[in-house]
């Protein structure tokens, strides 16, 4: 797996889909003390970036010895980061009685070596064929010099009118000056690229998410891992240098079985990148001629009322399940000789409770946390303010997940 947002947003999906499943996150930009306290508890699954794994490894913070499953995310992103040495270390550490697992939409030479060097009979197994996503999606590309490339971009955002668009650059000094240039024309627009704040990088995808508004300018960092399914456009402002990269920035679009368009700007010394992306789907992208200025200026007014008119919001994936779990802060932990055991056995007696309504227990130094399930979270909030647990009133309250 790789980036810390997808790194954080993977465990937090997986405990709030699967209710009893304590999914721990480890990665650079997070405190290693509250790491090793998480591990130290009942952890189901934890989801991490090698390096951050290696050092709670090297520390013995992190026992490897009940591991059964092994799953390496994004396969083919790991080599390009050259995390293969990290990765080949986190294995040798685990018992080789073990499943491991490689997930990759393009499966290079490199990987295939990995699987038959770490993997027993390793199992090919295609969910779908490669370029069938693909399929979805009409693809097509202008020629143009690099000095008109945002005369272009908003001749082609006025003539297809999107109504969810990421704009994907190399470098973030491009997404900087695109977003800036955009910014002025009164685009509803946002930025990410792997130069923010985890934090920024967060609220920029889950508002764009929400559709708070159209364009997103991106570098490769929203390229994959990102679960959108409503966006209508994809356009390449620079075409990527390496053919696996448009097919995961393309397939952001034409998603749960909608059509999607793909658009690509392709300067006349990039022929060697077009020409490997042609190889690589199968066939070639078609070349558009440049809409003329009258088709443009005819459809301005339709492009000018839309772009004033705030994006209908869509609902997030997971909310109606996140409206029926409440999490809550208890002030009593390890240090006061809290136990689970306490925890369970005090909710069950609440009326109308059951150890089926109680999700993940999490109890660490001084606080115990715990998730009510089934919407029963504001009862057991009213009835712990008059309710002992282990023979005392504890301060009790909501915590926002």
């Amino acid at each position: 797996m790789h980036g810390y947002d997808i790194i954080k947003r993977l465990a937090y999906i997986i405990s709030k889909k699967y209710k009893r499943i304590k999914a721990t996150a480890i990665y650079g930009k997070s405190p290693f003390y509250d790491q090793e306290k998480e591990l130290k508890q009942k952890t189901h699954i934890v989801v991490g970036i090698p390096g951050r794994i290696i050092d709670h490894i090297e520390k013995g913070k992190f026992d490897l010895s009940k591991i059964k499953y092994l799953i390496i995310d994004e396969a083919d992103e790991m080599l390009n980061m050259g995390f293969v040495e990290q990765i080949e270390t986190i294995i040798k550490s685990l018992s080789k009685e073990r499943v491991t697992m490689l997930l990759s939409v393009t499966m290079p030479k490199d990987i295939e070596t990995l699987c038959n060097k770490y993997m027993k009979d390793p199992i090919h197994i295609e969910i779908e064929e490669q370029n069938k996503a693909v399929d979805n999606i009409c693809k097509e590309r202008y020629d143009v010099n690099e000095l008109d490339k945002i005369e272009l971009l908003r001749d082609i955002t006025i003539l297809e009118n999107p109504d969810s668009c990421i704009i994907f650059c190399n470098t973030k000094q491009k997404v900087d000056e695109v977003y800036n240039k955009l910014s002025k024309l009164q685009y509803t627009c946002r930025k990410i690229h792997g130069g923010m704040e985890q934090s920024d990088r967060l609220r920029v995808m889950n508002n764009f998410k929400l559709g708070y508004f159209r364009y997103l300018i991106a570098t490769d960092v929203a390229a994959r891992g990102i679960d959108i399914d409503n966006i209508t456009h994809v356009i390449n402002y620079d075409i990527p240098e390496d053919k696996e990269s448009y097919v995961h920035r393309i397939g952001r679009t034409g998603r749960a079985g909608k059509m999607g368009r793909a658009i690509t700007f392709v300067t006349k010394n990039e022929s060697k990148f077009l020409n490997d992306i042609h190889e690589y789907i199968g066939k070639e992208i078609l070349l558009k001629e440049r809409p003329s200025l009258e088709t443009v200026n005819n459809l301005k007014e339709e492009f000018a009322l839309k772009m004033n008119i705030r994006p209908e919001i869509e609902e997030t994936k997971g909310a109606k399940l996140s409206e029926e779990i409440m999490k809550l802060h208890i002030n009593a932990g390890k240090k006061t000789k809290m136990r689970a055991v306490d925890i369970v056995g005090t909710f069950c007696n609440i009326e109308g409770m059951t150890k089926d309504d109680i999700g993940i227990i999490n109890i660490v130094d001084i606080s115990t946390f715990v998730e009510i399930l089934n919407n029963k979270g504001e009862w057991v909030f009213q009835q712990l303010q008059k309710t002992p647990i282990k023979g005392r009133l504890r301060t009790v309250s909501k915590v926002d997940i």
